[in-house]
């Protein structure tokens, strides 16, 4: 069955909201903690830090705003263990080259020092995701076809399990947190509650995933 999508990309851009700046304040050291914020977006995450005492470096090789430091993870140039921290939301999967980039993360953090990560999972989506999210899109596009497109993210983006054995030899791993993504994908907040309505009725997969981690 041919199923049509917008020419829209994945939104990897972070979208805030109270449960995610929860999480990663709750899993910081804390401030004043010397903070790298990898794959930052417009920075909002990082003010957000600042207000509540934090030093925080954010990078994003996109980024278009002055507070940003537009400068790829692999090319940030920073003396070894200079973090006390890293956060990555939603951008993990982008890296590339994965298993370099993953190292030199590795030498930025001191060891003893926490890696935050919230990501969209690669390795979960599928047809009923990429269906749902077709369902409550709100722009009405549609150019292509959503089994191209899965095929093509999967083709070309990182899964959960591949970025963290990039990590792994850097990094010890607390329990992997299983959440919904799409809404965040699409956007659209309100739809939060019956995205985790349908996972828990296995009629979704939980494509969204937190995971907090220690250097060893």
């Amino acid at each position: 069955m041919r199923r049509p999508y917008g020419a829209a990309r994945i939104a990897s851009a972070i979208v805030l909201d109270d449960r995610l700046v929860a999480f990663v304040l709750a899993s910081l050291p804390p401030a004043p903690a010397r903070v790298l914020e990898i794959g930052a977006g417009d920075g909002e995450l990082a003010e957000h830090l600042r207000a509540h005492g934090y030093d925080v470096l954010p990078i994003d090789p996109a980024a278009d705003t002055p507070t940003v430091q537009k400068v790829a993870l692999l090319d940030l140039e920073a003396p070894a263990a200079s973090f006390d921290a890293a956060i990555a939301v939603v951008s993990l999967h982008h890296v590339e080259p994965l298993a370099e980039s993953c190292e030199h993360l590795g030498e930025l953090v001191r060891p003893g020092g926490t890696l935050v990560i919230d990501e969209f999972d690669m390795g979960r989506l599928d047809m009923r995701a990429a269906d749902w999210w077709a369902a409550n899109r709100a722009d009405g596009h549609e150019h292509r076809d959503l089994d191209d497109m899965v095929g093509h993210m999967k083709s070309h983006l990182h899964p959960l399990d591949a970025v963290l054995a990039a990590l792994d030899p850097w990094f010890e791993f607390g329990e992997t947190e299983r959440l919904p993504y799409v809404y965040r994908w699409l956007r659209r907040p309100e739809l939060r509650q019956a995205e985790e309505s349908e996972i828990a009725g296995n009629g979704l997969p939980a494509t969204g995933a937190r995971v907090v981690a220690r250097r060893r």
